[in-house]
């Protein structure tokens, strides 16, 4: 991922405000350590720092149109970039990269291009003819952004907080699937999927309709001109991601210049959970795999950087950024600068275990669409930021926009939890292949386990001991005072929050980090479910421990049929353990 700073109408073009810029743009330099660009317009500032995935040679940034009138910088990857400029034919093109194409659109179409755009992104585009100015964010928040304004009446965008805390009065997180006019001043949301009035759908569920747009959303990922590879943890998502990039690989352009031999990466506690199912996964599909190991202390040691470079206090997303941040480093250093990874699935069909408890269709496909609209603070986060901090990108199929389109399309009382459908039963049932499968069936059919438990379960009650010795219980007693805003309620959830405001101790800051009743990864909403969560409002897995237990019942009753294989029944009792905490990612 790069990293874009741009500062708008400042009312300053002296050398001493470009010094600036660039300063604040080196804060942004671990996301694109491959060039560094500045464009200057009298009081308006482009600056952009390159990881260089698509045409390294000569797609550094910013990017122009013909006469250099139109001037972008671009965060992201445009997977139809080749269809776009088809459609384009009157059109010179400075360089091969795909984000060129978004200048010339803009030429062609004005400000209502960027739903064209099928990709992940986030870019500034200046008009020097009139001075004006446009931001868009791509449709999920795949890509992190944020907004500003400085007293001199100047707007502000960053990659990251760190961009701008400084220098603004007021910043926030820029909206997912919005674009920003300086005509009109002000924010328009250009995504309007029909997800997202969350009426209820009603189209009958189609196995194969949903197993092909998924194989497309992997294959247009597979667009790359540096070593790439895949996130495999053992769990269902990674495990499809794996799977079908496996599969689709030979013949594409990617293999023809890197080989067709896919690498798979995969971090965790020895002998952890993840190790051992990632390593089956990678056997029986072939890849070839990198196992990392972490320790606690390991953990315990990034934790400040980990909330330098994520920019959050929220507990279950520290949790659970932090192996995925030792993993990236290892990943960085083998050369590889692109992977493929598996967020997103749960929020579309409901795979966390709290779904067990979703009282009807409704309530499920409600719960579903308000998890991806808050996808950008949450997951999205954490995969962008915890992979960037070592310029390294993360490509996310499970919310390609077609995708997302044919999921939350089907009726959800197919997704509904019930005796015979585990969680996320109609991706299960779509890659069940008996003639040519996918992946084993104890690994297609394997219980939800949530990353922090899987990459070792003493990772999470090593935090919460290491928290015990920073904070008494004065401090905790007088929480509410020091953090009126989402007062902490644990002492691991103060520990994070102080370390959160010596990097980012502006009210704004504080603001851009979400808070409210959860229970086991939840919404506020989906507490509602079940009376006694109201009174253990904890945001991790083991909140949800009767549904924990339930599941276990489920899944015996599933093997006693023949439904799932007898091996995944193997490991529930450790899955089940009261004392393994759950948080939100990857399965």
């Amino acid at each position: 991922m790069c990293g874009i700073l741009a500062v708008l109408g400042c009312s300053d073009d002296s050398q001493a405000k470009r010094v600036r810029v660039l300063e604040l743009s080196r804060r942004l330099k671990h996301r694109g350590p491959d060039w560094s660009g500045l464009f200057q317009h009298g009081d308006f500032y482009l600056a952009h720092q390159r990881l260089a995935i698509i045409d390294p040679a000569s797609g550094d940034q910013p990017l122009f149109n013909e006469d250099q009138a139109i001037v972008v910088t671009v965060n992201g990857e445009i997977y139809n970039h080749e269809e776009l400029r088809k459609r384009l034919p009157n059109h010179k093109f400075r360089t091969g990269s795909d984000c060129d194409v978004i200048s010339h659109l803009y030429e062609e179409y004005g400000e209502n291009f960027v739903d064209m755009l099928d990709g992940m992104f986030s870019f500034v585009l200046l008009d020097t003819r009139d001075n004006s100015f446009i931001v868009a964010r791509d449709a999920i928040g795949i890509t992190s952004l944020y907004i500003g304004w400085g007293l001199d009446g100047s707007v502000w965008i960053s990659s990251e907080l760190k961009g701008l805390n400084d220098d603004c009065e007021h910043f926030e997180c820029f909206p997912p699937g919005h674009i920003y006019s300086s005509k009109s001043g002000g924010l328009r949301r250009w995504y309007n999927p029909l997800w997202f009035s969350e009426a209820i759908p009603s189209t009958p569920y189609d196995p194969l309709a949903l197993r092909r747009a998924f194989e497309k959303a992997v294959i247009k990922r597979l667009m790359t001109d540096v070593p790439f590879g895949v996130l495999l943890s053992g769990g269902l998502d990674s495990s499809l991601v794996a799977a079908v990039t496996a599969r689709h690989l030979a013949g594409t352009q990617a293999a023809r210049q890197w080989g067709a031999h896919l690498h798979s990466f995969c971090v965790g506690l020895e002998n952890s959970p993840d190790l051992k199912a990632a390593r089956e996964v990678a056997d029986y599909l072939g890849t070839i795999h990198h196992e990392f190991h972490f320790t606690v202390q390991d953990g315990i040691d990034a934790i400040e950087d980990v909330i330098y470079h994520i920019e959050t206090y929220d507990v279950t997303t520290i949790r659970a950024s932090t192996p995925m941040f030792l993993l990236a480093r290892k990943i960085k250093a083998l050369g590889v600068k692109m992977v493929i990874s598996g967020e997103g699935s749960d929020e579309i069909f409901g795979g966390y275990l709290y779904f067990h408890k979703a009282p009807n269709k409704e309530e499920l496909h409600g719960e579903t669409c308000r998890k991806i609209k808050a996808l950008h603070q949450y997951d999205c986060l954490r995969a962008n930021k915890a992979t960037s901090a070592w310029g390294l990108e993360a490509r996310v199929p499970f919310l390609d926009k077609d995708f997302i389109n044919v999921a939350m399309a089907i009726d959800p009382e197919w997704k509904m939890i019930k005796p015979g459908r585990i969680e996320k039963w109609v991706l299960r049932k779509a890659f069940d292949d008996e003639e040519h499968p996918y992946l084993p069936k104890h690994i297609l059919y394997r219980q939800k386990e949530q990353f922090s438990d899987g990459v070792g379960y003493s990772w999470i009650d090593g935090l919460k001991a290491h928290a015990e010795l920073h904070v008494n219980e004065k401090m905790m007693q007088n929480a509410e005072h020091i953090f009126p805003h989402n007062t902490p309620t644990t002492k691991e959830a103060y520990y994070y929050r102080m370390i959160f405001e010596r990097f980012f101790p502006q009210n704004s800051a504080r603001l851009t980090v979400p808070g409210g009743a959860s229970v086991a990864c939840s919404t506020a909403k989906a507490v509602e479910w079940d009376a006694s969560w109201s009174n253990n409002l904890d945001p991790s897995g083991r909140a949800a421990l009767g549904v924990h237990l339930s599941a276990y019942d489920q899944q015996a009753a599933l093997a006693n049929a023949g439904v799932v294989p007898l091996e995944i029944i193997d490991n529930l009792p450790r899955m089940m353990e009261v004392g393994a905490p759950g948080v939100a990612i990857q399965s």
